[in-house]
């Protein structure tokens, strides 16, 4: 008996397994994304280093320490995600997936799952660069180890949306601003609500942790939401 058509085609699980192998693949082959950003999260440490080489006092340091962790994350994540679709691009391979039986939606969930990882794997690397340059002399809390939920969170909307808008923009002239320009307003709230808790495991203030669980809370919210949309988006991102 001849198979159906359809019981030919991989599966979903098939299908990202196999975009997300390829992805991982071509970044060990060359090393072209993870270099570049980790390579740009060291020049922003050092520009950190010299705007706060007058700043004497360990708590001042501290206070501001989620907003400067986040910054970095946000422009570092903002060259992988440049990055993250050039290979496809530059050698028509975007277009042969396209042609494929493939989801688009698996196509989304690959191709963020990937950025994620990489975004994951230069965090590993510079959040310890991070605490050595600017808080090995100051006085952080015994909370300090609870910034790893924030992070988690944060970088899951940051993969999730920035996979998206990276799309868009990926055929337009000047993407660079462009990613910059729709990346930054959207991914706002989720920005605000990790360096607040992230700031409040750096201080550990006593009577705070309600603002903490709160603001891991809402990131987690416009995760759900803002990856939801996104996934359900992108085929018709695709397209166009």
């Amino acid at each position: 008996m001849k198979r159906s058509h359809a019981s030919q085609r991989p599966s979903g699980f098939s299908q990202f397994r196999a975009l997300l192998m390829k992805d991982i693949r071509q970044e060990l082959r060359t090393r072209e994304m993870l270099t570049s950003m980790v390579v740009y999260a060291l020049l922003v440490l050092t520009i950190y280093g010299a705007a706060l080489s007058q700043v004497a006092d360990g708590l001042q340091v501290v206070s501001f320490a989620g907003g400067l962790l986040w910054a970095l994350i946000v422009f570092t994540s903002l060259l992988g995600l440049n990055r993250s679709f050039s290979h496809e691009t530059e050698s028509g391979c975007l277009e042969g997936i396209l042609l494929a039986p493939v989801d688009r939606s698996v196509i989304f969930l690959a191709k963020a799952t990937s950025n994620l990882l990489f975004l994951a794997a230069v965090e590993v690397i510079v959040i310890p660069l991070f605490s050595l340059f600017f808080l090995s002399g100051a006085d952080v809390a015994a909370t300090t180890p609870m910034i790893v939920l924030p992070l988690a969170v944060g970088t899951v909307g940051v993969a999730g949306v920035g996979t998206l808008l990276s799309t868009i923009a990926i055929d337009t002239r000047g993407r660079d601003v462009l990613l910059a320009i729709l990346f930054i307003p959207v991914i706002f709230p989720l920005l605000y609500a990790c360096v607040s808790a992230t700031t409040t495991a750096f201080m550990g203030v006593e009577g705070t942790f309600g603002a903490y669980w709160t603001s891991c809370a809402l990131a987690a919210a416009y995760d759900v939401i803002m990856i939801a949309a996104a996934w359900g988006l992108y085929e018709f991102v695709l397209d166009a």
